[in-house]
């Protein structure tokens, strides 16, 4: 990063009172990466707050509206690329500037960040003032960085009304007490919390927040509808159903929900603190599997808002597909699938947080090891799996290699579910290729209990492809497609 030796004035230019001092700004907007210096310190926090406890299609939906737009406010200083929402013309060669894009960037992000998440407000205006930049300027104005920042936003916002996703919570043509995201298709789910009736289908489960207990509903049934970036519809892509689902075909049925007992009586931890990393997707694809590819490559503000736009598009547009095969097939996850077969029946496997591996437990006291974070949509594929394999893909075609030198330190009992016993002692989760860690993404949704070790086999017939096409549709737009 570079090193902050600029001294801004910040304050109101109608203002009588005396000068307040001057502070030093986070960044050297001629040599630094805004991004890294400036909008991430004060989003990644509210990222992981925000994305805490939802759905993955929450907080992919989030990245198209307030990181996607980068790319837009970096176009017009590129000398070929043409925005994803927007065409916003193209500056002369003099102002392509590391100035001029960070500024676009932060005025990008600025604009965006305030319309998303305004109740943040105060961080957003933080972010403006460590980089030096007036908050008050929202002259939308295409001969300006500052103006292209805002254009880009406000572009991307209005290119992705009526995308399908109900962001706006105005389907069904509500006008007062609209409801985000809300489902507009009718999704009804055949099974209760409390009862199966179909041991086939995505049962509802009973989660606990603070002793409170929950029923789930299915996040976003309608995100299989939202509009792609990379490929035209979902149904291009082909997902053999989920046979050994269906209660039927007892053998096959009672073969899987073994398989996810065998691995949960046989956690290490090793395994939990991996499943409890790849659950958390901000960190995930972050701090853990971004960050090492932006430090390694030294990329200035435009590559990194590049590879940002890159993986965006594959996280969108894999969720998309997903949900898509999610809402066709509405196949059972494992806690119902266990209960279902074995009921007061004692089984071996994870009693439960500080428990270790019991074996009097009964299938109807089984849980997975994220139970408390259990996912709150069908099973059939694992969207998890999905997202690591186009992410691997797409930064495999990015960077031009698999290898990656990736090490996470977790210390003893820093474990979120089993708090001062998990690691027993200090431990680093290594991957030295993308090819392993989507991997082992993919095995900890099993080692979790989240998934059926098919769910993840079957995010392979469709996510790679997708990380290829977010990488060609990107490439496109940079020369100009």
């Amino acid at each position: 990063m570079a090193v902050a030796t600029a001294l801004v004035l910040v304050g109101s230019l109608n203002s009588a009172a005396p000068a307040a001092p001057r502070k030093a700004a986070a960044i050297d907007l001629d040599k630094g990466n805004a991004l890294i210096e400036v909008v991430y310190p004060k989003f990644q926090r509210v990222s992981r707050e925000q994305s805490s406890g939802r759905s993955v299609s929450l907080t992919v939906d989030h990245a198209i509206l307030i990181e996607m737009p980068w790319f837009d406010a970096i176009a017009p200083y590129h000398p070929t690329a043409k925005g994803i929402f927007s065409d916003l013309g193209r500056r002369p060669k003099e102002e392509r500037t590391i100035r001029n894009k960070n500024i676009a960037v932060i005025y990008s992000a600025f604009t965006s960040l305030n319309e998303v998440l305004p109740q943040y407000k105060s961080r957003w205006l933080e972010m403006m003032e460590s980089a030096g930049l007036d908050p008050n300027d929202t002259k939308e104005d295409p001969t300006t960085p500052s103006g292209i920042g805002i254009l880009a936003a406000k572009s991307a916002m209005a290119a992705r009304v009526g995308d399908g996703s109900n962001r706006d919570g105005d389907k069904g043509g509500r006008t007062y007490n609209r409801q985000p995201y809300a489902d507009y298709t009718g999704y009804k789910p055949v099974n209760t919390a409390d009862e199966l009736r179909n041991p086939s289908r995505w049962q509802p489960n009973v989660t606990s927040t603070n002793n409170v207990l929950r029923s789930q509903q299915f996040a976003t049934p309608q995100y299989g509808r939202v509009k792609p970036f990379s490929y035209e519809s979902p149904t291009r892509f082909k997902v053999a159903p989920p046979s050994k689902s269906n209660h039927h075909n007892r053998k096959a049925y009672k073969s899987q929900a073994d398989e996810v007992l065998k691995a949960s009586a046989n956690l290490t931890d090793h395994q939990k603190m991996s499943a409890e990393l790849f659950n958390d997707k901000v960190i995930t694809f972050g701090a853990v599997a971004g960050t090492p590819v932006v430090t390694g490559g030294k990329y200035d503000t435009e590559k990194m808002v590049q590879y940002i736009t890159t993986s965006d598009v594959a996280f969108v547009d894999a969720t998309i597909a997903t949900w898509h095969f999610k809402r066709k097939y509405d196949s059972v996850r494992p806690f119902s699938a266990i209960r279902h077969l074995y009921g007061k029946k004692k089984v071996t496997a994870w009693g439960g947080p500080g428990k270790g591996t019991v074996g009097d437990i009964t299938g109807n006291e089984w849980q997975g090891y994220l139970n408390t974070n259990s996912a709150d949509h069908p099973e059939y594929p694992s969207v998890t799996s999905s997202l690591c394999l186009a992410f691997a893909q797409q930064v495999r075609r990015f960077t031009g290699t698999d290898k990656i030198d990736i090490a996470v330190p977790a210390a003893k009992g820093s474990s979120l579910i089993e708090p001062g016993v998990t690691p027993a002692s200090d431990t680093t989760l290594r991957w030295s290729n993308w090819t392993d860690f989507a991997d082992d993404c993919g095995r900890s949704r099993v080692w979790a209990g989240e998934n059926f070790p098919s769910a993840v086999e079957a995010s392979r017939q469709y996510a790679p492809e997708i990380g290829d096409l977010s990488y060609d549709f990107v490439q496109r737009k940079l020369n100009g497609s």
